[in-house]
């Protein structure tokens, strides 16, 4: 190989520069539309847009529980999006790097209009729930309730099957729900929404440790998302 041919190869591999797997485990709208579009597609392509140094993103679907087990073993090549440090044991944020809050929302339990929400009315109805997901600060409410737990394979399929009398009720995400209604036309007066009493929902990047030079680019621009009209225009498109 000539000299020339070398440096070509060398410059050529710099231009390229680093490819970053963003990994997310949704697949439910507003995070996600099935179209390509959704928060977290946005949020990648702006994330490029920024042209922070040689490295790009591409947004990557893995199931919840290899995820996280490729988190908790140090095996992944990327970075996660949408993560609480909760969920991975890290409320001290010593584990992994995570990012400011891009996101905030709270848990709901969806029901019928017509079916009344008072203690002791819900004992013996199913609720729906994404199969595999655990919901720590919920699951002791959701036996004193005695609702029975119908898990589908994510919550846009629990709403489904409420909205066609499946399930009797559902606890997911206010976004996810108000998006759904949104796209579905539903009348407000179809389904009723309760929150719950548990945390608001933050929305983090997490970024394991030998992933620190991507983790010193992303966390400036993730900080002032909340002051960036650009990202405004597109987050409420998912409102």
């Amino acid at each position: 190989m000539t000299l020339s041919m070398l440096c070509f190869g060398v410059f050529h591999g710099a231009a390229r520069g680093e490819a970053v797997n963003v990994y997310t485990s949704a697949r439910v709208a507003p995070l996600v539309v099935g179209d390509g579009s959704g928060i977290y597609p946005d949020l990648v392509a702006y994330l490029n847009r920024k042209k922070l140094g040689q490295l790009s993103f591409k947004l990557v679907y893995l199931p919840r529980k290899r995820l996280q087990l490729q988190v908790e073993r140090n095996e992944l090549d990327g970075i996660v999006i949408g993560m609480m440090p909760h969920w991975f044991n890290d409320v001290a944020e010593k584990k992994y790097l995570w990012t400011a809050a891009f996101g905030t929302d709270r848990y709901v339990i969806v029901l019928p209009a017509g079916l009344p929400f008072n203690p002791g009315t819900l004992t013996g109805r199913t609720v729906g729930l994404v199969l595999g997901y655990s919901y720590p600060e919920l699951d002791g409410w959701i036996r004193q309730q005695g609702l029975v737990r119908n898990d589908a394979p994510s919550d846009e399929h629990s709403l489904e099957k409420l909205r066609v009398g499946r399930v009797d009720s559902v606890i997911a995400a206010q976004s996810v729900v108000r998006y759904y209604m949104k796209v579905h036309a539903m009348e407000a007066d179809k389904f009723q929404l309760h929150e719950l009493s548990s945390s608001l929902t933050e929305r983090h990047f997490l970024v394991p440790r030998a992933k620190a030079a991507v983790y010193e680019k992303i966390a400036p621009v993730i900080r002032q998302l909340k002051d960036d009209p650009e990202w405004q225009r597109l987050a409420a498109k998912y409102e």
